[in-house]
């Protein structure tokens, strides 16, 4: 069985040898008759209609497994350069049974975790934590109990989360979390100190069981670590709401002047400049010191979420005042001193999704290229932009390597202020900028083709 595919890259070979086990050659090859499965398998699915039991890929070259239940067709299938399989059961007996158990879902057992059609075996196969009642389940189900075959197993399903700066938490009150951290081998997130003590426990954005306060410090200061468990994976990004998934790269403290966006779980996403770093506050509870003063506005249960400017986390929301509403002034405790702390590190590297054509961004524009080659969208002259931030999204063809800048016109000068330069033919990033005129240059680095720009513009 033989099949074109893109030539994979180094680093996916790499991980398939090493979870997988295997050759280089062998990884290589497992891609290529899994791609041509794909294409494949759909073909045999038609030719053998009702007596059509299924399709996998064995070994460690994945080679082609069909299954018919009609012993007519085995001649037929053995043409198509996969193994044939001649099984009792068609996939559409065994897919009834499965939906049959699917129907009683509110009456199963606690004790199974699960239940699948497993084409290997011909057979609808019920995990069991308690094997005695997972019998009992299927024998009151009406489905034949030679279709099915219950399986002894210690899995404990459940359901797991992201942790993202600006989503709620809820404590008894409602906070937002600031930035993924890490302690060792331990994930959470810092927040606001004024938002729980030591031993509170946390549930997340959707109310599920989130994690508990490490540390917490209100007043002198207002920061909070939380430990979250293994339901929750810490990830370096921030939920910018209408601005979309924002990475976060590090955690550069900006000069006084700069812009600077606040997300939170009232107000959204919020942007505004910083005034004064090092501020000292007086609340009600008391004066906290070394914070940041940002005309960013916030409301209650924005508390803890996350200060970020460009790509570099800056800190978490303390308190302020005036509203979204009339506007504001801001505080927030600077991330860098959490960190510091409690020995924590800033989890980074998140990204946003891989262009898939670049759709979902307000403005789309096309073009083609040749190597070494340059465009330049909306045009060279560029495009007016209020403050806030920028999304820009590259689709290049597969095989090139294309970057793109954007740039910000100073002066008579265009300046690059941001950039995706990876070594592939996609690029997506976000950044957050003052008004002015902007335009984004397209660099074929190498090879040629046509490309799509996606751009969001505040």
């Amino acid at each position: 069985m033989a099949a074109t595919a893109a030539k994979p890259s180094p680093g996916l070979l790499d991980a398939i040898r090493r979870d997988l086990g295997g050759t280089g050659e062998q990884a290589a090859a497992r891609l290529i008759n899994e791609a041509a499965a794909a294409k494949i398998e759909p073909a045999l699915r038609g030719q053998l209609g009702a007596a059509y039991a299924g399709a996998w890929v064995n070994g460690p070259t994945s080679e082609l497994v069909v299954a018919t239940s009609d012993s007519t067709k085995v001649a037929s299938l053995a043409k198509s350069g996969a193994e044939v399989k001649l099984f009792k059961h068609s996939l559409a007996t065994l897919e009834a049974a499965k939906a049959t158990l699917d129907g009683l879902v509110s009456s199963a057992p606690k004790s199974v975790p699960s239940w699948y059609v497993d084409v290997r075996t011909n057979s609808v196969v019920v995990l069991a934590g308690d094997v005695a009642e997972a019998q009992a389940f299927v024998n009151g189900s009406g489905v034949d109990a030679s279709l099915v075959r219950v399986e002894a197993s210690q899995e404990k399903p459940t359901p797991l989360y992201d942790v993202r700066g600006g989503d709620a938490y809820y404590m008894g009150g409602r906070c937002s979390v600031g930035f993924s951290v890490t302690r060792g081998s331990q994930g959470g997130f810092a927040t606001a100190g004024h938002c729980g003590t030591v031993g509170t426990a946390t549930q997340g954005f959707n109310r599920v069981a989130q994690g508990t306060f490490q540390g917490s410090s209100f007043p002198g200061n207002d920061y909070a670590w939380v430990a979250v468990n293994a339901n929750w994976t810490p990830t370096g990004v921030v939920n910018g709401y209408s601005a979309g998934i924002l990475p976060v790269n590090g955690s550069t403290q900006q000069v006084v002047g700069s812009s600077i966006c606040r997300s939170g779980s009232t107000t959204q996403y919020r942007c505004g400049t910083i005034s004064q770093h090092n501020t000292s506050v007086t609340y009600p509870e008391g004066t906290i010191t070394g914070l940041t003063r940002t005309t960013v506005c916030a409301e209650p249960g924005d508390s803890g979420g996350s200060y970020i400017s460009g790509t570099q986390a800056q800190g978490v929301t303390s308190g302020g005042s005036g509203n979204c509403t009339s506007g504001g002034t801001t505080y927030h405790q600077p991330i860098n001193e959490i960190l510091s702390v409690y020995g924590l590190t800033l989890v980074t590297g998140g990204t946003n999704p891989p262009p898939t054509g670049c759709t979902g961004y307000t403005n789309t524009y096309t073009g083609s290229l040749t190597s070494n080659a340059n465009a330049y969208q909306p045009g060279t002259a560029g495009y007016s932009a209020a403050a806030g931030v920028h999304r820009v999204c590259l689709d290049a063809p597969n095989g090139t390597d294309y970057d793109a800048y954007l740039q910000k016109l100073s002066g008579s000068t265009w300046t690059t202020v941001a950039s995706g330069t990876s070594s592939g033919p996609d690029e997506a990033f976000t950044y957050n900028g003052t008004a002015g005129t902007y335009r984004v240059r397209v660099h074929a680095y190498s090879g040629s083709g046509s490309y799509t720009l996606g751009l969001t513009r505040p």
